[in-house]
């Protein structure tokens, strides 16, 4: 799977695109900058428009072309990102650290998911925000982009479960127009939340 992606990511097109995701564009713009970390950030867009918000922008993928071509992006947009090279089932952030953290078309299998999802989740401050858009499973039916192993896909119930000690925010299964690079074109069905994690969690007797 490494492999996959550093030869995907090693052509020179932007294969998502420079420009953002649409809807981290619209999320950020509510939020006051501070320290975001970015899950699996493949080609670095992302992160590099909140660099140039004036976001401090740790981003990770286990990709060494991702993080090149993450790492020229930010060098075109004077702006600078911290990029680790690393694989998800190896990445523990610091805990309590963020105030946001993006997930953007991560698609991975249940385990590792959940996993993952956790460790975002004590990583982000209180009152920390998650801001995700993935494929649902719905998604196998089209051509736009994404995995095409059903498992790999979210549905409304994953993300309920991943997130639950979260405030829910925005929580919404849409269908949209991508237009992200050559690899995201065209109607999709796709999951779109943002999460807050509570500044007095529950406490359960």
């Amino acid at each position: 799977m490494k492999d996959f992606w550093n030869s995907r990511y090693s052509q020179t097109e932007y294969i998502y695109g420079k420009e953002p995701n649409e809807f981290l564009k619209i999320e950020l713009q509510k939020v006051k900058p501070g320290k975001i970390l970015f899950i699996g950030e493949g080609e670095g867009r992302n992160a590099v428009y909140a660099a140039k918000l004036g976001w401090e922008v740790d981003a990770v993928d286990f990709s060494e072309e991702a993080k090149n071509k993450a790492l020229q992006l930010a060098k075109e947009n004077n702006v600078i990102i911290n990029y680790t090279t690393k694989d998800l089932a190896d990445f523990t952030p610091k805990t309590n650290y963020y105030d946001a953290a993006g997930i953007f078309y991560l698609h991975l299998n249940e385990d590792l998911r959940k996993s993952v999802n956790k460790k975002i989740i004590e990583a982000l401050k209180p009152n920390g925000k998650v801001i995700l858009e993935v494929f649902e499973k719905e998604q196998i039916k089209y051509n736009s982009g994404g995995p095409k192993d059903e498992s790999l896909l979210y549905s409304l119930e994953d993300i309920t479960e991943d997130f639950i000690e979260l405030d829910f925010e925005i929580f919404a299964k849409e269908k949209i127009s991508l237009n992200e690079g050559s690899a995201h074109q065209g109607e999709a069905v796709v999951i779109r939340f943002v999460g807050i994690k509570p500044l007095f969690p529950d406490i359960h007797i």
